[in-house]
């Protein structure tokens, strides 16, 4: 292989920041506000956002550790050379499982947000088919084509959050952020397991690292990833505290639309910026999902490699859109996401984590 086709194959810190950045930063981000607004007093749920940050922080070292362990090698191989090849098969399993109820919350969530403040009459059923169709189209193609993509949407989600931000800052209101630390320290431990769910998507280097070359960058290059998300979580969280107050936001199901609502461009640019706000919004959505999507087959893919991954795609495609259609409430889908959430934490932090241990204390690496 020469150094163009290398180059074509491989990825770098950027496309690593940028990549698992864009995983964390997802519906959650909608809904999170409000989430720590109810189990928190005044501005003192980013206590609860930092401590999921460092939590998160724990498990990103400890996949980006695994995965700079085994240079090249997907989380299949890696799980076969720690343990043994029907073990690998199940953890693989397990993971691809989670990413795909991922993808079907993903796809319901995004048809009823966009039916709500974007096509009000148009079905839910509509929207999330459409939208179900894009992710094929995007996941029948190479995965280093969906990394890359984030270099171009990444940048602009950044600036529009931080937009939200500026174009806000005239309706600060800081009393409302005050007083401090007026919430127990155990509800403050309670709720940051919210916003460590917010931080799941991480685990998808353990299957990109097939396509990084440089490994002595990738911890590093997972750690930025993951303090950005923790960042913009913070000051999300506070202005929408301090323009809204804490029981505005306790009582508002996504505070962050109604903050790209509050938004008046000078010059009346735009008169409706949420709108703007939703279609920058639904591109890094896109972005998540394809990526969590294309991770699922590739993990099935390492474990059922004479399966062509369109095949894959056909047989999975109708059954993520209708398990997306079961739950028939807000609270049921709630229920939904948790338990997946749950599942993430078992599936794609905890069990990395037990196979870094299994890995040192064995003393086994890359090269078996």
């Amino acid at each position: 292989m020469n150094n163009n086709q290398l180059s074509n194959q491989s990825i770098g810190s950027k496309e690593i920041v940028y990549s698992v950045s864009n995983m964390l930063i997802g519906l959650g981000i909608l809904t999170l506000p409000n989430t720590i607004a109810r189990n928190t007093h005044f501005s003192d749920g980013w206590m609860s956002i930092i401590l999921g940050g460092m939590i998160a922080l724990g498990f990103a070292w400890a996949i980006g550790a695994l995965a700079s362990r085994f240079p090249g090698k997907n989380y299949h191989a890696m799980a076969t050379i720690i343990l043994n090849r029907k073990a690998a098969h199940v953890v693989t399993l397990l993971i691809s499982l989670y990413l795909l109820l991922f993808v079907s919350y993903q796809v319901r969530g995004v048809s009823t947000i966009t039916r709500l403040y974007l096509f009000d009459n148009t079905p839910e059923e509509i929207i999330g088919l459409v939208y179900l169709l894009v992710l094929i189209y995007a996941v029948a193609g190479p995965s280093i084509a969906l990394v890359r993509m984030n270099l171009i949407f990444f940048p602009i989600v950044v600036s529009i959050m931080l937009l939200i931000v500026i174009l806000n800052l005239g309706s600060l209101n800081m009393h409302y952020l005050l007083p401090v630390f007026k919430t127990d320290w155990r509800r403050i431990v309670i709720t940051s397991k919210d916003t460590v769910f917010s931080y799941l998507g991480l685990e998808i280097m353990l299957f990109y690292n097939i396509y990084v070359v440089r490994k002595s960058k990738l911890l590093g290059s997972v750690f930025r990833g993951v303090l950005i998300p923790i960042f913009i979580y913070f000051i999300i969280f506070v202005f929408v505290i301090g323009v809204f107050g804490p029981i505005v936001a306790s009582n508002t199901l996504y505070p962050l639309a109604e903050l790209a609502k509050e938004v008046e461009v000078p010059g009346g640019i735009f008169e409706r910026f949420e709108f703007f706000f939703f279609v920058i919004w639904l591109m890094t959505l896109f972005s998540t999902n394809a990526m969590a999507f294309d991770v699922a087959l590739l993990a099935l893919e390492s474990v059922f490699p004479k399966y062509r991954r369109f095949t894959m795609i056909l047989i999975l495609a109708p059954i993520l859109f209708i398990l997306g259609l079961l739950p028939s409430t807000l609270r049921e889908l709630n229920v939904f996401a948790e338990w997946i959430s749950y599942m993430g934490i078992g599936f794609a932090w905890l069990l990395p984590a037990l196979l870094l241990l299994v890995a040192k204390i064995r003393g086994v690496k890359g090269n078996g």
